[in-house]
């Protein structure tokens, strides 16, 4: 196979992955939709079959010679088994996406006759399938629910339609600077740590927004929309333990690509650590999760306020990738 036909076979199929992400999202809605109408319904029913035992004690205390209270009409309520069907279909959708994406990713490289992590739209596609892999391992070891993948679903779809429109760059070969064996060790540490990074950015939106949702309730509030979708996610606790997780994971393959890449440096550029913007911002990272973790250990700063701080250091690290690369003049504008 040319590599031309090699080239289009990867934007081919990354254009049915993303297409397939979007169904998935879509199934995974549903199946949050129905649980949520489910409980409602349930809910509705549980009411009314209160206010009718409560009508029967009313007429046994009264006598037995009042009139006969009609019984409450039977509720209609969506069945369970449709949810997990959509579920299933989110799943499944999602796994065959993934495939796929892999395929894009593969494709792309042997088109380029290199690694398939080389500029910015490359480095982006790894990324986003990073994210979704450790969200089906996740899934695989039940330390999430399924439900999670309509959320998590967005910005994945977001994050490839940028990549295949404002990052897309025809498959060549690396730039010199890039052209060493160091980009097989450095890039990809980052960017399988760079998606779990990501991953528990979104985790920890979510973990806030349910944290938000359950102290309104508890006040005797009614959460309203985007508050009010926090019924749809797991406990918070849940969302707290599984953010914490992807953290830990992540933190040290990230001090490896710190590491690996400061080697790198001083191969290509002389010396090991020199301020560049690039290394500036990757180390402002490393600094918030490592503060992330040491919060973690501090009774005072669990919950909420370590969740702040994974928010922010995903931040500072969509900043150290895009704001960095694309606005800033440095050793690594090249990338």
């Amino acid at each position: 196979m040319s590599d031309a036909f090699l080239a289009g076979l990867s934007d081919d199929l990354l254009f049915a992955t993303v297409l397939l992400y979007a169904l998935a999202m879509l199934g995974f809605a549903g199946e949050q939709a129905s649980r949520r109408s489910h409980r409602i319904s349930e809910t509705s029913l549980a009411a009314a079959t209160a206010r009718q035992a409560t009508a029967a004690r009313t007429r046994v205390m009264a006598g037995a010679g009042g009139p006969a209270v009609p019984e409450p009409a039977p509720l209609a309520v969506p069945s369970a088994q449709r949810s997990s069907r959509a579920g299933r279909a989110g799943l499944a959708l999602t796994v065959l996406g993934a495939v796929l994406h892999l395929g894009s990713v593969l494709a792309r490289g042997f088109a380029a006759n290199r690694v398939p992590w080389g500029n910015m739209y490359e480095f982006s596609s790894a990324v986003a399938l990073s994210v979704v892999v450790i969200f089906l391992v996740l899934l695989l070891g039940r330390r999430v629910d399924r439900g999670l993948g309509a959320f998590l679903m967005v910005p994945v779809v977001l994050y490839l339609g940028l990549a295949g429109t404002v990052l897309y760059t025809e498959a060549g070969p690396l730039v010199p600077a890039l052209d060493s064996y160091w980009i097989k060790i450095h890039v990809f540490a980052a960017v399988l740590s760079s998606g779990a990074f990501l991953l528990s950015g979104i985790l920890a939106l979510l973990y806030l927004l349910r944290s938000r949702h359950d102290a309104q309730v508890a006040a005797g509030s009614s959460p309203r929309f985007p508050l009010s979708m926090g019924s749809a996610l797991p406990g918070a606790a849940a969302l707290d333990r599984v953010t914490y997780a992807v953290i830990a994971f992540a933190f040290p393959i990230w001090t490896f690509a710190i590491i690996a890449g400061a080697i790198w440096a001083e191969s290509a550029w002389g010396r090991y650590w020199g301020w560049d913007p690039k290394e500036t911002w990757s180390f402002i990272t490393w600094v918030l999760y490592a503060g992330y973790l040491h919060a973690r250990a501090t009774a005072g700063w669990k919950g909420t306020k370590s969740a702040w701080i994974a928010v922010a250091a995903a931040g500072a690290l969509i900043i150290d990738y895009y704001v960095v690369n694309i606005f800033v003049v440095g050793f690594h504008s090249y990338a």
